[in-house]
């Protein structure tokens, strides 16, 4: 009888092991990554031909969080190679979330609690990244490496200005390749110590935000507690990142750290992902003061596809966010910040960025514009802010 229950009760843990370690990371990532049913606009043949002319570049994508092939195409998320190639993205910014609290939500979040650890360990991720946030970037990094080592030559990451460039051309020629280049969501990564950051421009990190949910070491953030400005912890940030020639993002950052930031900044600033207050008022996105403060740094707004960025999840609630910056601030000053896989529901993937070119066209922008909106405002940002100074 006993070695019955033993057996029974050894056969119970399994089960449960096979389920956490299994099963649910996927389960996860299925339930928060979603693609509804939503109006999209039919792409002419007109269209798809100027889409596959441009140079596409997108912001921000949570990838990398999750447990999954980049190089194979999931039934899951809205982001991978397959789909970024059948999109015709150039180039992809992968973001590294670390840490998010518990009840998330965009009013009020402390720093005292994390999601993230638990998915930390059911991923089996190598024990160095369950108890360091630092780690967990370094992981994100290791994992973006090794997917390109092992793309044939398909993916490459991005480091340099020439990285950049000989991209661009090798595409020019025909070639079917994409680029990827990593970014961090909030510099609690940091631990409250300025040479981490040259630990994670070595690492390969050419962007970082100085917030997320919660108030950092560094700046406060719009869903924090106390949403301070930037810190002089912070300040000093700023100015590594801006010599090494990694690219501020303020998106999540609090109204008075972004007002704090564009004051400081001496080079281009980004906010990579979300919407803009005149069409759609959210808490987390941008009013026109800081739309302006970031086309004077002559940085770029990022515009996201989900709910909280647009108001909807339709290609025409994009196209007008992204027209009213044009309208505010000029054609050179917005550009694409999807948060794909950034447990957002989104009304397409990556694989029909088509129905953006075609919202943006059906709202009359010219082709010059699309090419700016569609990437060419962001890789020249990119480019610019990988530049290192002394």
């Amino acid at each position: 009888m006993k070695r019955a229950i033993l057996i029974g009760l050894a056969a119970l843990l399994l089960i449960g092991a096979i389920g956490f370690f299994g099963i649910a990371p996927a389960f996860v990532e299925g339930s928060m990554n979603g693609v509804v049913p939503t109006p999209l606009p039919k792409v002419t043949a007109q269209t798809r031909a100027l889409h596959a002319s441009l140079q596409i570049a997108d912001m921000h994508a949570d990838t990398l969080l999750w447990r999954r092939s980049l190089l194979d195409r999931a039934q899951r998320g809205q982001v991978d190679l397959p789909r970024l190639q059948a999109g015709n993205v150039a180039l992809q910014v992968f973001s590294s979330v670390t840490k998010t609290p518990r009840h998330q939500n965009y009013d009020a979040n402390g720093a005292d609690s994390d999601n993230i650890t638990p998915l930390v360990i059911a991923q089996l991720q190598p024990p160095r990244t369950w108890t360091s946030l630092l780690e967990r970037s370094l992981w994100h990094a290791e994992k973006l490496t090794r997917a390109a080592a092992a793309s044939n030559g398909q993916l490459r990451v991005i480091r340099t200005p020439a990285d950049l460039d000989r991209l661009l051309a090798d595409r020019q020629h025909g070639e079917k390749v994409t680029g990827g280049l990593l970014s961090i969501e909030g510099l609690q990564v940091l631990d409250g110590k300025l040479a981490n950051v040259d630990r994670l421009y070595a690492a390969g990190f050419r962007m970082a935000g100085f917030a997320h949910f919660f108030d950092t070491s560094v700046a406060g953030s719009m869903h924090g507690e106390a949403k301070g400005g930037l810190t002089p912890f912070g300040l000093q940030v700023l100015r590594r990142m801006e010599a090494l020639g990694m690219i501020v993002d303020v998106a999540h950052a609090s109204h008075h750290a972004v007002a704090d930031i564009l004051a400081a900044a001496r080079r281009p600033v980004v906010s990579s992902h979300g919407g803009v207050q005149e069409t759609c008022k959210v808490n987390r996105n941008l009013s026109d003061e800081e739309i302006r403060g970031i086309a004077r740094t002559g940085g770029v707004v990022g515009i996201g596809y989900w709910e909280a960025a647009v108001c909807s999840t339709s290609p025409a609630a994009v196209a007008a966010a992204i027209a009213h910056v044009r309208d505010l601030v000029g054609i050179d000053h917005v550009g694409l910040g999807s948060d794909f896989d950034g447990a957002v529901t989104t009304g397409f993937d990556a694989s029909q960025l088509a129905v953006v070119t075609q919202a943006l066209v059906d709202r009359g922008f010219s082709e010059q514009e699309i090419a700016k909106v569609m990437g060419g405002n962001v890789l020249r940002v990119l480019r610019a802010g990988m530049t290192a100074r002394s």
